[in-house]
């Protein structure tokens, strides 16, 4: 039997096994770094797939590499499976929390690392069968929400001897993503005064605090003078505990994110001045805790029309009645605007004109050509760390109804629906077909490399973290 029909049968005669596994997530949300049950239910079905398995990658415990096959070329797939905190939610098309205050796969990534699974495990059976060389990696990467997973892995090499890498993401239409992202720097910034009675003798105090906000000050005013695209978020995550005692300690943490890594390097650094300046006006100390950082990503023209190729030939994904009730219910939470961003956002990313009563469709099943020019994404993601190591491509399939919000509850349920299901199927015999290609059409694979060669234009990738830097 063809390579093809062995991964899409394989695929659909697993649908109920990968739907249980994805929902089995869905059902123990763990935020990033803590991910012990993702993980290794995902390792443990890896594993009896036959793929060998290495955990700690990037010194992170819930981090695994499941290899499969033997020399080159090296196909690598990107898993992840953190949950959001705060986002716990039932089934149910009202806000309605399982564990108030617990975690949920807000950002659909239960149905991530699942897909990315049969995508190898399917890719396998085709490899045995038909004696396909190379070697098939899955690689498990936590804590992508707090953009430490593939960072801290990419800092430990485990990705620079790939010859390509796969990706996608839950979305609310079936497109593949071929834009960029923005750089980022996350840290955190420790002032030290000396504490007072604030009413009896503030004079003999240093305010931490004021540490803290007259560098937030300095921020503000730094907003004029860096490019427009850029972004810079705080917050305080200490300032004291009584009004009446002089801070001798607090914290502020602060996102950096520019369309460039090196937009982010420049900004930084002007960032970390300002704390200095705030240090000496309030009398205190600081030091800089480094949290994470990553690239922009660097798309990959080939690999993106690979995939756009794969979906189309796929392109089996079908909504019932109900699934579009539901969609349409869920809908109705949505805040107000959110549908027709959603559609606006789509027209942008795609080079086929719509048809604006699309708008009235809650669950886009047909696979969408990608644009040339897409929108730049407003977020980050260490995908991108990957990207300026080796050729990259990532999807998106439709598991939201249009317009779903980003990080919502609403987001929860559909990632733990039939909806998210069927989205999550699509994406992995796409993804899987893929692989195949790029193990079996070796000038598909070196014109992959020709435009990631091009793309970097002599640039190398250099870690953003410290040396000293650890996961956390």
């Amino acid at each position: 039997m063809e390579s093809k029909q062995i991964i899409l049968d394989h695929i659909n005669n697993q649908d109920e096994e990968l739907t249980y596994i994805a929902k089995e997530i869905w059902d123990h949300p763990q935020i990033g770094l803590q991910e012990t049950f993702a993980s290794k239910l995902l390792a443990d079905k890896l594993e009896d797939q036959g793929f060998d398995i290495t955990w700690g990658a990037g010194g992170m415990p819930t981090a695994f590499i499941a290899e499969w096959g033997e020399g080159a070329p090296i196909i690598g797939f990107l898993g992840e499976y953190d949950a959001l905190p705060g986002l716990s939610q039932e089934l149910s098309t009202t806000k309605t929390p399982i564990e108030a205050g617990g975690a949920g796969h807000g950002c659909g990534h239960n149905l991530f690392g699942t897909a990315c699974m049969g995508s190898v495990v399917g890719l396998k059976e085709a490899m045995q069968a038909n004696d396909i060389k190379g070697t098939i990696r899955f690689y498990g990467c936590p804590a992508e929400e707090t953009l430490v997973g593939k960072t801290f892995m990419a800092r430990d090499g485990v990705f620079d001897d790939l010859d390509a890498s796969i990706s996608w993401h839950p979305g609310d239409n079936n497109i593949v993503w071929n834009g960029s992202s923005l750089a980022m720097n996350s840290f955190k910034v420790n002032f030290h005064g000396v504490a007072a009675h604030a009413g009896g003798s503030p004079w003999l105090g240093r305010s931490a605090l004021d540490g803290v906000m007259l560098m937030d000050v300095g921020v503000n005013y730094l907003r004029e003078h860096v490019p427009p695209d850029s972004r810079i978020h705080s917050v305080v995550t200490s300032g004291g505990q009584a009004p009446n005692v002089v801070p001798a300690y607090a914290q502020i943490w602060y996102f950096v994110r520019a369309p460039k890594r090196s937009e982010v390097d420049e900004i930084y650094a002007r960032m970390l001045d300002i704390a200095k300046g705030a240090a000496l006006m309030s009398g205190t100390t600081h030091d800089i805790e480094f949290i994470t950082g990553c690239y922009d990503i660097l798309p990959n023209d080939t690999i993106s029309d690979l995939l756009y190729q794969k979906m189309a030939e796929v392109n089996d994904m079908r909504f019932t009645d109900q699934e579009r009730k539901f969609a349409r219910d869920l809908q109705a939470s949505f805040p107000e605007g959110s549908v027709e961003r959603g559609f606006d956002w789509t027209q942008l990313s795609s080079s086929e004109k719509l048809n604006r009563e699309d708008i009235n469709d809650p669950l886009w099943e047909r696979v969408l050509p990608h644009s040339s020019t897409p929108p730049l994404m407003g977020g980050s993601t260490e995908v991108a760390d990957v990207s300026w190591i080796t050729p990259t491509g990532q999807l998106t399939t439709t598991c939201w109804p249009l317009g779903t919000p980003g990080h919502s509850w609403q987001t929860v349920v559909s990632s733990g629906s039939s909806i998210g299901a069927k989205g999550m199927l699509f994406a992995s015999k796409a993804m899987a077909l893929a692989g195949l290609d790029l193990l079996t059409k070796p000038e598909v694979l070196a014109q992959a490399k020709a435009d990631f060669d091009k793309a970097r234009n002599g640039r190398t990738y250099v870690t953003p973290l410290p040396d000293d830097a650890k996961p956390q």
